[in-house]
């Protein structure tokens, strides 16, 4: 996964709002990309704050002007059309930045609009859908193909991993001729974790993020009953399987999205109040990410800056340590820890620690959301 923990990859088939949520997310592209750990950054990628509520409230406390968020990178991946598995339109171009994302915002036009033509002249979201779904499917049976079966002299000699990834070929392979995404096939807890070298693409887990018109987003109980329809005959409740949870969804207008932008905060709440919604698609996005991955937010505030880190759910302190510098993970002694509202009741680390509030923990402690922490790390 990338250095950021969260990257998300925006897919989808021509004209159905995909640039336009891009160019939205550009607006949001923070200002310190310029100190994000890459040196350059592709003009399909952008780099977004996570929204969080308790950094300015942390900062506030502890005197600071600064505030780091944590980031998520969104890349927008031009180029997917029917055939692209077999390099049609930019075909490999854009497999290769999927392999790169963590999870996938594949953007599905749910608009009627006789102005924005479709690809295939109408409005068909099941049909886009499994386009889409279909092209990572062969491309995934085409890196299938590449790994060599194991003789039965060279099993005698395998290692248990490579075993488990063979069984997991052979199972994967069965499952994708039959036009299933391979985050449907069931495999032991052992095949899972060897069949994660293949990168597979249709592995990974998906938001499917529909765009809206504004006189649907008017009709909201319509609009999510519509939804839910396409869903259910998008996955079969019987493919879920341990590993891979159904798809989610949001849905929003992507123009809309782009013209609240342009508005300050409390004009910002005003408009998208008109229809019933209380964030930005863009915000809905990605908190549902974190979600979907599985990841959580510990927070440090100090006098040079109040900011937030993100790790897996189930990340030990030592771990944790390492998201702010590799080394603090070997030199980890302990950590003070503060749920962030008890850091807030008690105004701070000074009367928190006078009060009895502060926790320190060894390194089996298991890291939770909202953790205000100090690490004590060794020379």
């Amino acid at each position: 996964m990338s250095s950021s923990n969260l990257s998300i990859g925006i897919v989808g088939l021509p004209n159905i709002g995909k640039s336009t949520l891009f160019n939205a997310l550009l607006k949001k592209t923070v200002a310190f990309a310029a100190n994000y750990p890459f040196c350059t950054i592709e003009p399909n990628v952008g780099v977004v704050e996570v929204p969080d509520d308790r950094l300015p409230v942390i900062a506030k406390i502890v005197n600071t002007e600064k505030i780091v968020p944590a980031a998520v990178e969104f890349y927008d991946i031009a180029g997917l059309v029917k055939g692209a598995s077999e390099g049609e339109g930019l075909g490999n171009k854009f497999l290769s930045h999927i392999r790169e994302v963590a999870v996938i915002a594949h953007v599905v036009r749910l608009f009627e609009d006789e102005n924005v033509l479709h690809v295939t002249n109408n409005v068909d979201p099941l049909r886009d859908i499994g386009i889409i779904e279909t092209e990572l499917i062969f491309a995934d049976l085409g890196t299938l193909s590449k790994q060599k079966e194991l003789s039965v002299a060279a099993q005698a000699k395998a290692s248990k991993e490579e075993l488990h990834l063979q069984d997991a070929v052979v199972k994967l392979k069965q499952h994708l001729d039959g036009g299933n995404p391979a985050r449907t096939c069931e495999l032991t807890d052992d095949e899972a974790q060897a069949a994660k070298e293949l990168h597979m693409l249709s592995m990974k887990p998906v938001i499917f993020v529909f765009n809206v018109s504004e006189e649907q987003l008017s009709h909201q109980d319509e609009l999510k009953n519509r939804i839910d329809q396409i869903l259910s005959q998008v996955q079969d409740d019987k493919y879920t399987t341990a590993h891979n949870l159904r798809p989610t969804t949001l849905y929003l207008n992507a123009k809309l999205e782009n013209e609240v932008l342009a508005l300050d905060e409390a004009d910002q709440k005003a408009y998208l109040g008109e229809y019933n919604l209380e964030e930005t698609g863009l915000n809905r996005l990605i908190k549902k990410a974190y979600e979907t991955l599985g990841l959580i937010s510990f927070l440090t505030g100090g006098e040079l800056e109040a900011r937030a880190w993100t790790i897996t759910a189930g990340t030990l302190a030592p771990q944790a340590a390492a998201a702010i510098h590799t080394d603090f993970e070997k030199k980890y002694i302990k950590a003070d820890i503060v749920p962030f509202q008890t850091f807030v009741d008690e105004g701070g680390w000074v009367k928190a620690r006078e009060h009895g509030k502060v926790q320190i923990v060894g390194k089996d402690y298991l890291m939770k959301d909202g953790d205000v922490v100090e690490f004590r790390i060794g020379a």
